[in-house]
């Protein structure tokens, strides 16, 4: 699905371009830059953390055409950092140069009708589901899957787009509440835990992964995760990595994939949705994995050889949001106590560049190592205590 121009691989001294400059593009910059390369990035916002660092900022809209050309000029090839950048950017950008992922895919992965379709296809299950696209099909929908959650069709992530339903009549005011756009009902099924698996697809088909990723949300968004052997079965772990393998097969997909699951109460497994790009929950490999995420994303751009990472230590990892940065009734930030932090061993601070801090918003993350997952996550639940954090499950 991705097109293939010029020679590859394309080799350190060259330029990568991506779409978008958050803390996902960030770290692809300074990954590739750690391996030689130039970097270009485009984001309509100037303070964005990935133009800050990169060697060029193209700030303008995501489908400004003459944007878009001086990309295209500048950059041997293209990624993109979030799944939202309009598909029909990729792919007049696809027409001069290689891109990865392509255009097909991140379209498949901005609508949940259509992810759940080619999960299907892929012999992947997920929950039990209608699609609600017109007034008939909101009329029609079963019984059974009620109680259910909707979900909008598009522009949904970390927990936003979503409401919970219990019956027929607030179904019916929920998707009301949407504006009557396209959404997805899923059926609500006993959880007992999420995990998500990250895999890096070449063009040439070879596919490589990490070990699973056990992860805690809360209010929607990522909150924790933990990457070790004990953290899951090795079935469901297994099951994991051959469905995610097989998602990204069946696209026919080039770069970094991850797929996140639902293991039920009886521990079997579904799919919940997918990312075509890095993901939070991925983040721990710039520590514990001897090849990061966004080093395979650079590989996987550039046609470089994929190496099977290998976990060297064992990780758990939290999301920092802007909340830390403010106490109960006062709107003045106050840095949080990073000294005290970092005073522990193991301990590994990143933060996005993001210069406002702000409640709810993601502005970095910290990830320990250590010899063991019980020593790991004794100081990660002596950290989330200092900070304020809700304990570590």
């Amino acid at each position: 699905m991705s097109s293939n121009h010029g020679d590859l691989p394309i080799l350190p001294g060259a330029t990568l371009g991506v779409l978008g400059g958050g803390q996902l593009g960030r770290m692809f910059v300074h990954a590739a830059q750690r391996m030689g390369y130039f970097t270009a990035v485009l984001d309509p916002d100037a303070d964005s953390p990935a133009g800050r660092v990169s060697h060029h900022h193209i700030h303008t809209d995501y489908g400004d055409v003459d944007g878009l050309a001086r990309l295209a000029g500048l950059a041997d090839a293209v990624t993109t950092e979030f799944e939202n950048v309009p598909a029909p950017s990729l792919e007049h950008l696809a027409v001069a140069r290689p891109v990865a992922p392509a255009a097909p895919a991140i379209a498949i992965a901005q609508d949940r009708i259509a992810e759940k379709a080619h999960f299907g296809r892929c012999g992947v299950a997920c929950a039990p589901y209608a699609a609600i696209e017109t007034a008939a099909q909101l009329a029609a929908v079963e019984d059974r899957l009620l109680p259910g959650i909707l979900k909008t069709a598009r522009l949904g992530y970390d927990g936003k787009g979503q409401q919970r339903v219990r019956t027929h009549a607030e179904l019916v005011d929920a998707w009301q509440a949407t504006g009557c756009v396209p959404c997805v009902l899923e059926q609500l099924l006993p959880l007992d835990f999420e995990c998500s698996v990250i895999v890096a697809r070449g063009r040439d088909g070879q596919v490589v992964h990490f070990p699973p990723q056990r992860n805690l949300h809360r209010d929607g968004i990522l909150a924790v995760t933990e990457v070790h052997p004990q953290n899951m079965p090795k079935t469901v772990a297994q099951a994991a990595i051959t469905g995610a393998k097989n998602i990204a097969n069946g696209l026919g997909y080039v770069g970094v994939l991850c797929v996140e699951f639902f293991v039920l109460a009886d521990g079997s497994l579904v799919v919940n949705e997918m990312a075509p790009r890095p993901h939070n929950s991925g983040h721990y490999t710039m520590e514990a994995c001897d090849v990061s995420q966004f080093e395979l994303q650079v590989r996987t751009l550039a046609g470089l050889p994929l190496a099977m990472p290998r976990q060297h230590s064992p990780a758990v990892m939290l999301n920092l949001l802007g909340d830390l940065w403010f106490s109960a009734g006062d709107d003045t930030p106050v840095s949080p106590r990073w000294s005290e932090v970092l005073a522990l061993p193991g301990a590994h601070l990143h933060l996005y560049g993001k210069i406002e801090p702000r409640r709810g918003r993601k502005m970095g993350h910290l990830t320990f190592t250590g010899a063991d997952a019980g020593q790991v996550r004794a100081i990660a639940s002596q950290v989330a205590l200092l900070l304020g954090l809700p304990p570590v499950a």
